[in-house]
């Protein structure tokens, strides 16, 4: 690839126009100043807000797919992937249109670039053949660092990581070793995956892992695709030797990498916690689907049964609070948010 990168940003949103525009305003300040030849893609999952209105009056040049319904986040960029010339069958390439572009980084409508935090993800990855995806530092809007390195789950973070256990126990060591919390955010390094806010990810890997697996309706999404991006075949890669063949040594030929000199804030969580039931029903089935890959159906089986058990727990533990009276509306809420993620089946 030669010095000129040529660059997609696609944003998936829903019903958050106002986070939307700041994002976008954010996005062309934090390119401005550079030689980046990019485009804009803003794919709308059917919000109610008028947000496709706002992008036609504010931002006409912005490239708009309205995906008619709400495709969550691996539909709605893979939307937008196969719009660029991703996931093409090799028949179809040359009759394509689209040029695939050297990079496209996925960005959510809730984030803002700081400064050149841009140009320095995608010097970073012109400046590396190995690395697949870069991602910066993500910060909340206090300025503080939030937590977006990550190591591949191990069986015991399924128990222990984002569930009732975890939260009596936080400083439990397979969530530590989850969230890299041995290892400084301030530090340049190779992770396993980041989350997937803010991912620049390198075009010619698209090419070779394939779209995001739309199994995953929200979360784990970015995990699997990571995982599926370090393991495929790179062009520029050296084949290995002889000698590492027949000693059967894997050669580390791809990586994911952090790096905090870029930032962006990131207001978490404001499209998923309009729907609250919802959010825990896609995070724990997609915690499963990931388990049964990653380890097997068993080892998911046995997932499942925590997390049910999970759930009873904390109906049990809030109807107790009610009956004592305490903030009642708060504790009939989560007992009802809870009733209908076990109603809906965690399968």
């Amino acid at each position: 690839m030669d010095r000129h990168l040529s660059l997609a940003i696609i944003i998936v949103s829903w019903n958050v126009r106002d986070l939307l525009r700041r994002c976008l305003q954010t996005v062309v300040a934090s390119l401005e100043h550079g030689s980046i030849d990019y485009e804009i893609v803003v794919v709308d999952n059917a919000s109610a807000d008028d947000t496709p209105g706002m992008l036609r009056s504010e931002f006409p040049w912005v490239r708009l797919i309205e995906a008619g319904t709400n495709l969550g986040f691996a539909g709605g960029n893979n939307l937008a992937l196969r719009a660029l010339g991703f996931g093409i069958p090799q028949s179809d390439v040359q009759a394509s249109a689209s040029t695939p572009p050297d990079a496209v980084l996925l960005l959510n409508p809730d984030t803002e670039p700081v400064g050149d935090a841009l140009p320095l993800l995608c010097a970073y990855l012109l400046s590396y053949s190995d690395v697949v995806a870069v991602g910066p530092q993500l910060r909340y809007a206090d300025g503080s660092v939030q937590s977006s390195r990550r190591r591949l789950p191990d069986r015991l973070t399924f128990f222990w990581e984002s569930t009732p256990p975890g939260q009596f126990w936080p400083s439990n060591p397979w969530a530590q070793r989850y969230h890299c919390a041995d290892r400084s955010a301030e530090v340049e390094q190779r992770v396993d995956w980041l989350v997937g806010a803010a991912l620049l990810v390198r075009g010619s890997a698209i090419a070779q892992a394939g779209l995001l697996d739309e199994r995953f309706f929200m979360y784990s999404e970015e995990l699997e695709w990571q995982r599926r991006l370090q393991h495929a075949p790179m062009s520029n890669a050296a084949p290995a030797s002889d000698r590492e063949q027949r000693a059967g040594r894997r050669l580390q030929l791809s990586r994911i990498a952090y790096l905090p000199a870029a930032r962006i804030v990131h207001h978490e969580g404001k499209s998923s916690e309009q729907v609250v039931a919802a959010r825990h029903l896609y995070f724990q089935r997609s915690k499963l689907r990931l388990a049964q890959m990653m380890y097997g159906q068993r080892f998911a089986t046995l997932v499942w049964l925590f997390l049910v058990l999970c759930y009873g727990w904390e109906i049990g533990a809030e109807g107790i609070k009610l009956l004592l009276g305490h903030r009642r509306a708060l504790r009939r809420q989560r007992i009802e948010v809870y009733a209908q993620v076990l109603r809906a089946g965690l399968r």
